[in-house]
């Protein structure tokens, strides 16, 4: 029998497909549901608030709001992607049959966290394109934008392939995304300014930071930063590269994964 030489390339490619692939299936839960739910923070309060808070002459609450819902989208379902798909694998059995090929560890990483970051960018734009519908869109520096976006969204990616890789039930996956992940992107100024809080609260929103990815891709929006953006941007890369390197020797060591 004629032996073929492993190739990594094909393997990276049919893992991020079986990914994609796997939201793809239900969208409706993993795309509709989530821009939904987006749509109607926007509507309630857009309508309470529009007319009651200003920041400048030229933007509204609601269009202030809009990029903040659009980050909050991106970075809960990266996170929920990744989490949600290698916990499934763990607890059905079926990761065996991606751990026992010599696929490398960083190959795995990267498609579980490509086809996590695919999610939630998927996600924002359809929210971004749904809420454009309510409010007049505004787009000031595109790069900021992407930047933002994309570096958001790999490091919720990462993170949640983390999460999983510790969690050994579903019940602990929930535990995380309800107590950490959730409260850190609702506390990262999608609804307010910094400015606006205390100077408890303004201390506590800096320390957040999801703060930073927000801040960073509403000025790409609405042309004001309240951090200077290549400081925010340098700092988030620099935490998704932490946290790949943090993912990937997990995965090297077979923490919880092999026995």
């Amino acid at each position: 029998m004629q032996a073929y030489p492993f190739n990594a390339l094909r393997a990276f490619q049919t893992l991020l497909k079986k990914e994609v692939v796997r939201f793809q299936k239900v969208a409706f839960h993993t795309i509709a549901t989530p821009v939904l739910s987006s749509l109607l923070y926007l509507i309630v309060f857009g309508a309470a608030f529009d007319n009651k808070i200003e920041f400048d002459s030229s933007v509204s609450y609601s269009q202030f709001l809009v990029p903040g819902l659009v980050m909050m989208a991106v970075l809960q379902n990266a996170f929920a992607n990744s989490s949600s798909s290698f916990i499934q694998s763990k607890i059905s059995g079926t990761l065996a049959f991606i751990l026992m090929p010599p696929i490398p560890d960083t190959v795995i990483a990267t498609a579980y966290i490509l086809s996590s970051a695919l999610r939630g960018l998927l996600v924002g734009f359809f929210v971004w394109i749904v809420t454009a519908l309510w409010v007049s869109p505004t787009v000031s520096h595109i790069g900021w934008i992407v930047a933002f976006a994309t570096a958001g969204a790999a490091l919720m990616g990462a993170l949640g392939l983390i999460a999983a890789i510790w969690a050994d039930r579903y019940e602990q996956m929930g535990v995380i995304q309800t107590f950490i992940v959730m409260p850190l992107t609702f506390l990262s100024g999608i609804f307010y300014t910094v400015e606006a809080l205390p100077s408890t609260w303004q201390t506590i929103t800096r320390i957040n930071p999801f703060y930073y990815l927000t801040d960073g891709f509403r000025g790409g929006f609405i042309g004001n930063f309240e951090t200077e953006p290549w400081i925010a941007l340098t700092c988030v890369l620099i935490a998704v590269l932490v946290i790949s390197t943090v993912a990937v020797a997990l995965l090297k060591s077979g923490y919880k994964i092999r026995h």
